[in-house]
C-alpha cells in the first residue's frame, strides 16, 4: 500500500470515528431531553392530579361539616320541641337545668389539618415542576448542547404551558412588589 492511500485511509477512519462520536453525541442529547420534557410534562399532569384530589377532599370534607350542622341544628329543634312542646314553654318562671348537645370542633380541626395538609402536598409538587424545568431548561442552554438542541428543534414543549399554578393575591404581590397582611375576617 502506498503511502497515500495509507494517509487517506487514515483520515478516511479520522472521518468515520469523528462522525460515529457526533452522531453517537446527538443520539445521547436527543434522548436525554426528549427525556426531560417528558418528565417536566408528567410532572405538571401530576400537579393537576393532586390538585384535583386535594379540591375533592376539600369539598367533600366541608359537606360532611354541613350535614353535621344541619343534623344538629335538628337535633337541637327536636330537643326543644320536645322539652317545652310545640308553642314552647307557657309558664311564667322555670327552673330547669338545661343540658344541650355540644357542638363538636373536631371535624374543622380535621377539615383545617387536611386543607394544609393538601397545600403542603402540593407545594411539593409544584417544587418538584420548577426543579425539572429548571435541570432542563439550563441543560439546553449549555454547549455543546445549545448546539445540538438548536440542531434537533429543542425544546419541543411550550415550558410556559407548565408553569406553577398561583394566585391572583401572590401575582398581585409580585406585579406590585407589596404584601399586605392577611386579614382572616
Amino acid at each position: 500500500m502506498n503511502t497515500l492511500a495509507k494517509v487517506m485511509l487514515v483520515f478516511f477512519i479520522l472521518i468515520v470515528s469523528s462522525c460515529t462520536v457526533v452522531g453517537c453525541s446527538f443520539y445521547s442529547t436527543y434522548n436525554d431531553l426528549v427525556t426531560q420534557e417528558e418528565s417536566i410534562a408528567a410532572q405538571y399532569k401530576q400537579n393537576q392530579n393532586n390538585y384535583d384530589n386535594m379540591w375533592k377532599k376539600f369539598k367533600e370534607a366541608a359537606q360532611v361539616n354541613t350535614m353535621y350542622t344541619d343534623d344538629l341544628k335538628k337535633v337541637f329543634d327536636s330537643a326543644i320541641s320536645a322539652r317545652y312542646g310545640k308553642d314552647g314553654s307557657q309558664a311564667a318562671m322555670q327552673w330547669l337545668k338545661e343540658h344541650n348537645p355540644n357542638f363538636d370542633s373536631a371535624m374543622y380541626q380535621k377539615l383545617q389539618a387536611m386543607i394544609e395538609g393538601g397545600r403542603n402536598s402540593f407545594e411539593n409538587n409544584q417544587k418538584m415542576l420548577i426543579d425539572k424545568k429548571q435541570m432542563y431548561q439550563a441543560e439546553i442552554r449549555r454547549f455543546p448542547t445549545v448546539v445540538i438542541a438548536a440542531i434537533l428543534g429543542f425544546p419541543k414543549i411550550d415550558l410556559t404551558k407548565m408553569d406553577i399554578v398561583t394566585s391572583g393575591e401572590t401575582e398581585k404581590a409580585f406585579e406590585t412588589k407589596k404584601a399586605d397582611e392577611v386579614k382572616l375576617r
